[in-house]
């Protein structure tokens, strides 16, 4: 150190020419940082960078991850290629001329190959200039086929083919469609209340069927019964007819020992009718009365 500067630090002050060297350090930090910053990208996990260098698009399209460009020069634009999911109303009329109205969301992404193409045709968001219209396009196509009703009653086969002519339409290969999910389908109230009223008296009528067929049911389930009856009956006579002790069999085989026991008369006697007290009692020999003792008389 000179004596002059040892001098200044000694009198508690700075040489200008320390000052400018310090300062001069600090602007070349700062500058080596700018210059790396704006040399270098970052292409974050989802999306894809579309490079820009004075107006001219690169046709290549720059991976997620970390990267080198042209400072000042060139701008990394990134696009999302992840499914994204967008809500949207639609209106349409029925073939019966009825305005049915609809939220309808919208599940999309952008391919990896046609990243570079849509930055170009509608800057990286092709939802409101291509999606939306051609979706609304594509469901008042479909419900044009259709009355109200059906509308209500087959919205997922609406829905399907409506994705399927969106899609056409959009073009598979450009954008990808995912899915349509309808919400909130919604009708005039006095068509609500006409297809609420039709549906009561359709289920009505089904009650009224079924009503109907069960009473079938079991008529024929009493004629059934009643048949097999009648022709168990006749097999009864038949074998009563061809063998008059098979009611004897039936008697003795449902015989507790307290019903009534039908002893048949031989030859053309009639049947007796005796319980079991009455045919012990008969069994037993009869005992004569015994004379009772009359008492002595008292002499006066």
């Amino acid at each position: 150190m000179s004596q002059q500067n040892f001098n200044s630090a000694r009198d508690g002050e700075l040489d200008p020419r320390v000052i400018k060297r310090v300062l001069g350090a600090l602007i070349l930090i700062f500058a080596v940082i700018i210059l790396a910053s704006s040399g270098t990208y970052v292409v974050q996990p989802g999306t894809r960078g579309v490079a820009v260098t004075l107006g001219t698009v690169d046709p290549q399209f720059k991976p997620e991850g970390f990267g080198f460009k042209q400072p000042f020069l060139t701008h990394i634009q990134p696009i999302l290629i992840r499914q994204q999911t967008r809500p949207m109303p639609a209106e349409c009329y029925s073939s019966d001329l009825q305005q049915v109205k609809m939220e309808v969301h919208v599940l999309y992404r952008i391919p990896e190959h046609s990243v570079v193409k849509i930055f170009q045709e509608y800057a990286g968001a092709p939802f409101d200039n291509l999606i939306a219209p051609r979706v609304q396009e594509a469901l008042k196509e479909v419900a044009a086929t259709q009355s109200a009703e059906m509308i209500v009653k087959k919205r997922e086969e609406i829905k399907t083919r409506a994705l399927d002519l969106a899609r056409k339409k959009i073009g598979a290969d450009f954008l990808e469609v995912v899915d349509l999910v309808i919400f909130n389908l919604a009708l005039s109230p006095e068509l609500e209340s006409a297809i609420e009223l039709k549906m009561v008296q359709e289920q009505e009528a089904e009650k009224a069927k079924f009503t109907q067929l069960k009473a079938k049911i079991e008529a024929d389930t009493a004629i059934i019964r009643a048949k097999g009856e009648a022709e168990a009956i006749q097999v009864r006579g038949t074998a009563l007819r061809s063998n008059p002790d098979f009611i004897k069999l039936q008697i003795l085989q449902n015989w507790n020992g307290r019903s009534p026991l039908v002893v048949g008369g031989s030859g053309g006697g009639g049947s007796i009718l005796l319980s079991l007290e009455d045919l012990i009692r008969r069994a037993q020999p009869a005992v004569p009365a015994r004379p009772t003792k009359s008492a002595p008389a008292k002499s006066p």
